[in-house]
């Protein structure tokens, strides 16, 4: 693929840059931790480090809270906080990677973990982790996220926490209207079309239409067609027919059960319309969570994606957060202590906590706020269940994030306009995604 080679020797000049930069950094005394091409040192464990929190400004508070708890219990520690605001954190690090000044320890994604262990930035933590308070005791979904979105197996970041898409509804319509709850596809269907009444401007369902489409169309895809497998060999199964029925029928809600401007509707939009409004289902995830207790209290329910009729879960991954250990770090030990603590049933409950998001420290997970939360608990239910099969997406591929996002999410609204079949649509985005893998395995 044209673009993907162009990006790759982006890359390649990046890197020889960052050579460059990284000695004029270091020769200036700079006081980070150097490059990607810097291998670090264990340290005495002692020190100073610092951390970059991938959320900087929501998560600030919460952060501090762990950092100070940390230092009582190692005083010989002290923790530098960088709060990077989430839409800029990929590119802070692709900056500090060629330029230098790295943290030691900082909050990476599985959908940027790849980008930034490809450069050779991240440690891996297998060995660490079997020797850790922490082996067995963290989800081991998330950690087969964090392998997958790696590439190459390694886990170069403990998980903390996860996402879930989640079906909000109003229980108010759907008690008037005497439908069950949206457990199942066949149920929410019926909700969408039941619910809907366009002469009174009431809709069964809202539709994300605009930024961050991709991702939630590909949710209710694969959760119909009950393809558990993003692969089948080296091809992608994203236009296999039982995918391409699934869309159709997703798609076919549009201005039926849903409002007409969600074809541009983001998350915020398409949040505030639904707190505000009279629309039956949202599909979104755990983080609005607080939007929608403020604006319909006593109102709605959160529950995961619908199941197929036999009860099966199929859904797509979800971004795990994590914490990563850079490999040019200079104390990699009070690193690692630090990431240790954050990652430990109190630290990490209180995160999750704050953020309503599922820990992915399994005894965290069982605590009571956890229990009490309806739609947390549900959705850790949901992840870690038997029943639930999750396909993972790849986001190892350098290429994914434009792929589902600049290169297709124009297409998507297309598919809403009527100006292209869900069947082009998943064929192009197929083929796409074929190429990158194609260009990936040359490489790896």
């Amino acid at each position: 693929m044209k673009s993907s080679i162009r990006r790759s020797r982006r890359a390649a000049v990046a890197v020889a840059l960052g050579s460059v930069l990284a000695l004029t950094a270091t020769a200036c005394g700079d006081d980070g931790s150097g490059s990607a091409g810097d291998k670090g040192d264990e340290g005495s464990g002692k020190g100073t480090i610092t951390f970059w929190d991938n959320n900087g400004g929501v998560r600030t508070d919460v952060w501090k809270q762990i950092i100070s708890d940390f230092e009582k219990q190692n005083p010989d520690i002290k923790v530098k906080y960088v709060g990077v605001p989430a839409a800029s954190v990929q590119s802070k690090y692709d900056t500090a990677i060629q330029g230098g000044g790295l943290p030691d320890v900082g909050g990476v994604g599985t959908a940027m973990l790849a980008e930034v262990a490809a450069q050779g930035a991240l440690e891996p933590l297998d060995s660490r982790l079997s020797k850790s308070s922490l082996n067995g005791k963290l989800n081991d979904k998330f950690l087969d996220s964090v392998k997958a979105a790696g590439g190459d197996g390694k886990t170069y970041s403990v998980p903390t926490s996860a996402n879930n898409g989640t079906l909000w509804y109003r229980t108010d319509l759907f008690a008037a209207a005497k439908l069950a709850a949206p457990t199942t596809w066949t149920n929410f269907y019926a909700a969408a079309d039941k619910l809907t009444d366009q002469a009174k401007n009431r809709f069964g369902y809202t539709i994300r239409g605009g930024e961050g489409s991709i991702a939630q169309a590909l949710d209710a895809t694969y959760g119909q067609s009950g393809i558990t497998s993003f692969w089948n060999g080296d091809k992608t199964t994203v236009n296999d027919p039982k995918n391409v029925a699934a869309l159709e029928k997703y798609v076919g809600l549009y201005k039926k059960d849903t409002p007409s401007a969600d074809v541009n509707n983001d998350f915020t939009k398409m949040v505030a319309q639904w707190d505000s409004g009279t629309i039956g289902m949202l599909s979104h995830n755990l983080g609005s969570y607080a939007d929608h207790e403020k604006s319909l209290s006593g109102k709605f329910k959160g529950i995961p994606n619908p199941t197929l009729d036999d009860g099966t879960r199929v859904q797509v991954s979800n971004p795990v957060d994590g914490l990563g250990l850079f490999k040019s770090s200079k104390n990699k030990a009070a690193a690692w202590k630090f990431i240790e603590f954050a990652a430990s049933h109190e630290s990490n409950s209180k995160w999750n906590e704050s953020a309503g998001q599922v820990p992915a420290n399994n005894e965290a997970a069982q605590d009571s706020w956890v229990q009490a939360s309806e739609p947390t608990k549900l959705a850790a239910e949901a992840l870690g269940g038997a029943t639930t099969k999750i396909v993972q997406l790849p986001y190892y591929l350098p290429d994914w994030n434009t792929i589902s996002k600049a290169d297709n999410e124009p297409n998507f609204q297309k598919v809403l306009l009527g100006k292209m079949t869900a069947k082009e649509f998943l064929d192009t985005l197929a083929d796409q995604i074929d190429k990158a893998q194609a260009d990936w395995k040359k490489n790896h």
